[in-house]
């Protein structure tokens, strides 16, 4: 079912934006990887590891603000904590530079909500690395900067 819901937010998140305009140049690939961007942020939301583990790639690589670094296996683990409870993740400004099968994809993001029983509310820049390969993008590496608390 959260699959099923996942899919139909990547087609939403495709049309939304494709009318938004993420670049100047838009292009497919720009269209589908903003659309993937969205999707990860509604996969964070509902600890949906099924999704994010079809999204990024065995050798993904993550750098949190903090300065911690884990491996797919770990940040899989780390969406499923149930003290972390996000009510809102949302992304805005992305610019995505295409490459030959690579793209690099950066925005700001907005989270909010518990962890740890104690609030949060996040703002920060991100910045996602995406290949393409067999058919389909998958991130290669993540990493994020914290700009308020």
């Amino acid at each position: 079912m959260k699959t099923i819901f996942i899919v139909c937010l990547i087609c939403l998140s495709s049309v939304i934006a494709h009318t938004q305009g993420p670049t100047k140049d838009s292009n497919p690939d720009v269209d589908r990887l903003i659309a993937l961007e969205n999707a990860w942020n509604q996969a964070q939301l509902h600890h949906d590891a099924k999704a994010l583990n079809d999204l990024v790639s065995p050798s993904f690589v993550y750098t949190d603000y903090d300065g911690t670094v884990m491996n797919k296996a770990q940040f899989l683990v780390d969406l499923r904590d149930p003290s972390y409870r996000a009510t809102l993740i949302t992304n805005e400004n992305m610019k995505v530079f295409p490459y030959e099968n690579v793209a690099i994809v950066v925005g700001r993001y907005h989270t909010k909500g518990v962890y740890k029983g104690k609030q949060f509310e996040h703002y920060g820049r991100f910045t996602d690395s995406w290949i393409h390969q067999n058919g389909k993008w998958q991130c290669i590496a993540s990493h994020t900067s914290l700009l308020k608390k």
